[in-house]
């Protein structure tokens, strides 16, 4: 079963990483195999909803999702996308950039190092917005009900994270200006950057969520319309073929699948920049990790056990949290692409561990009662 569901995973992880070896050495393997576990780590709960999703489709579209959706995933976000953030924070167009990226490295490193301010500000913002919107929510299952109890209630005032991530963001260029003053002023109009670069990855985050909310309502609504025809056709007798019902619904289902994996491939894609520069390793380390994701929800969706770790979708949201900080801070500052790496498999493994305590101490309390409904009957 796993063979068959995570082969071609495990193919595509071989594959990339022998030509990371080839490509850049030892060093590369490494920071291919970390960009790879970083992608599956941020990516987890991606796979938790798709399956959610993708469960109620019929096989044609399951199939559709997992190769259509695989090429966009892969070579749309985790290949063009790069490039993309790279032209426009260095003005040049996108042929340029990625002539650079491949035959002339020292440059391109150079205009992406100059742009990190920009790219920093713009992903730390995309990602704080996330991890705030997921603590503030009330949920029946807390992790670390210390922390989240108290944000759940505070999440209940309105705008209170777009407020919360606004006030991060000023702080930080503030600081940024300071720092830069103290030092001549020799980068004080980066301070603006970072504020523009801030705003936009604000903004970039709610027009991604309101695309998904608007594909959610259509899903919703067409669901509904096809149950009321349903109901009509059978009163009358005319029955309206079901595979047009099916494929209505089910194509709703693709585009709001397809904006929810844009919306979380591109925490992986930013996160990236802060592991590497490489567009080349970027590709195939981020490639790697999204075969595994839809793996892993075609895995879940076979196993029908989506709610068996129920802490993992915390972790993986705290560990987007912890790369927004660790975004943000190194805009002044380099931290270790190992720490950055690591941080969210710690995380996850975490909650998963969590989970299944969780999970076990459950079944005891199960067993403990089902021992003395035994014997006060007895």
């Amino acid at each position: 079963m796993l063979l068959k569901t995570f082969g071609w995973s495990f193919a595509i992880t071989a594959l990339g990483l022998v030509a990371a070896v080839f490509y850049g050495g030892w060093t590369a393997f490494g920071i291919v195999a970390i960009l790879a576990v970083l992608e599956i780590s941020l990516s987890f709960d991606n796979a938790v909803v798709n399956a959610g999703i993708l469960k109620k489709m019929s096989a044609f579209w399951q199939k559709i999702f997992l190769t259509v959706g695989v090429l966009i995933a892969v070579f749309g976000m985790r290949l063009v996308f790069p490039v993309v953030i790279v032209a426009i924070s260095a003005k040049m167009g996108p042929v340029e950039a990625v002539d650079l990226a491949l035959n002339n490295k020292d440059r391109y490193q150079q205009l992406v190092t100059d742009a990190h301010p920009a790219i920093a500000a713009f992903g730390g913002m995309f990602l704080l917005m996330i991890f705030l919107d997921f603590i503030f929510e009330d949920r029946d299952i807390q992790w670390l009900r210390w922390i989240e109890r108290p944000l759940a209630k505070l999440g209940k005032v309105d705008m209170l994270s777009v407020c919360i991530a606004l006030i991060v963001l000023l702080i930080t260029s503030f600081t940024f200006a300071t720092h830069a003053h103290q030092h001549g002023g020799a980068h004080v109009d980066k301070a603006q950057t970072v504020l523009i670069a801030g705003i936009a990855g604000l903004i970039t985050y709610m027009v991604v969520g309101g695309l998904s909310g608007y594909f959610e309502d259509k899903l919703e609504e067409e669901e509904e319309r096809e149950h009321e025809e349903e109901e009509e056709a059978a009163r009358s007798g005319k029955q309206k073929p079901a595979v047009v019902l099916a494929g209505q619904a089910a194509f709703f289902m693709f585009l709001y699948l397809e904006v929810l994996d844009a919306s979380f491939s591109f925490d992986g894609v930013i996160g990236a920049f802060a592991i590497t520069n490489d567009i080349v390793l970027m590709a195939l380390g981020l490639g790697i990790g999204a075969m595994y994701v839809r793996s892993l929800t075609v895995y879940l969706v076979r196993q029908g056990t989506l709610d068996d770790y129920v802490y993992l979708e915390h972790g993986a949201h705290y560990a987007i949290g912890a790369l927004a900080v660790i975004l943000m801070v190194t805009i002044q500052h380099e931290i270790n692409e190992v720490i950055t790496g690591l941080v969210g498999v710690v995380l996850i493994a975490w909650s998963f561990f969590s989970s299944v305590r969780r999970n076990r101490a459950l079944a005891a309390a199960e067993g403990t009662d089902e021992k003395a409904e035994v014997s006060s009957g007895v």
